[in-house]
């Protein structure tokens, strides 16, 4: 059975990420050399985005396409698991130790 992509789900996350890299749409925009009004249609649903642009996104949120689409597909956890260890590749050792006393209290 194909699965369709969920452009609602998609485009929210789009959006969710770049507000929380503090990125304008111009900005993102900018960066995949689109307008912004694509965009925004983009983050709105009111679009379907290529897989062209859906990469340059990634790239520019420093995140990957299997984050951007996690929870659309039934190996969710995979994707997380990709996110921690891109975030943990940019620290040193010492913020990694202290990472790693957090995950063993939990």
């Amino acid at each position: 059975m194909q699965q369709e992509i969920d452009y609602t789900k998609l485009g929210l996350r789009i959006k969710e990420i770049r507000q929380s890299r503090k990125l304008t749409q111009d900005k993102l925009a900018e960066s995949v050399c689109c307008n912004t009004s694509h965009i925004s249609n983009i983050e709105n649903s009111h679009t379907k985005v290529s897989l062209n642009v859906l990469l340059a996104i990634a790239n520019t949120l420093n995140t990957s396409v299997d984050c951007l689409l996690s929870g659309q597909y039934e190996n969710a956890s995979l994707a997380l698991d990709n996110e921690i260890l891109r975030a943990l590749k940019n620290c040193d050792n010492e913020k990694k130790e202290k990472i790693l006393k957090i995950i063993e209290i939990l």
